[in-house]
């Protein structure tokens, strides 16, 4: 029974660690991963590779940032009043 149980648990984690890893989370992790994993090499090297992960990051925030706005608007206009946009002339 216990057999069952350990291959019902390692299916279950397939997908949620597949999704994990395509997260921009995932991504992130992975870039920082990167940056680290080198050890002694030149510094100027790995200032840019730390720079060109913070850009990639910062585009992610941007990207979420600009996905938030869109939805702000988007509830802004289902909350407006509707007796404002139809005034008799």
């Amino acid at each position: 029974m216990w057999i069952l149980a350990v291959i019902l648990v390692v299916a279950l984690m397939i997908p949620v660690a597949a999704i994990l890893v395509d997260s921009p989370l995932g991504r992130s992790i992975a870039r920082r991963l990167e940056t680290q994993g080198e050890g002694g090499g030149a510094s100027l090297r790995q200032l840019e590779r730390r720079i060109e992960a913070l850009e990639g990051e910062l585009e992610d925030l941007n990207r979420s940032l600009a996905g938030a706005r869109e939805e702000i608007q988007f509830v802004q206009h289902l909350l407006e009043d509707p007796r404002k946009k139809k005034k008799p002339s």
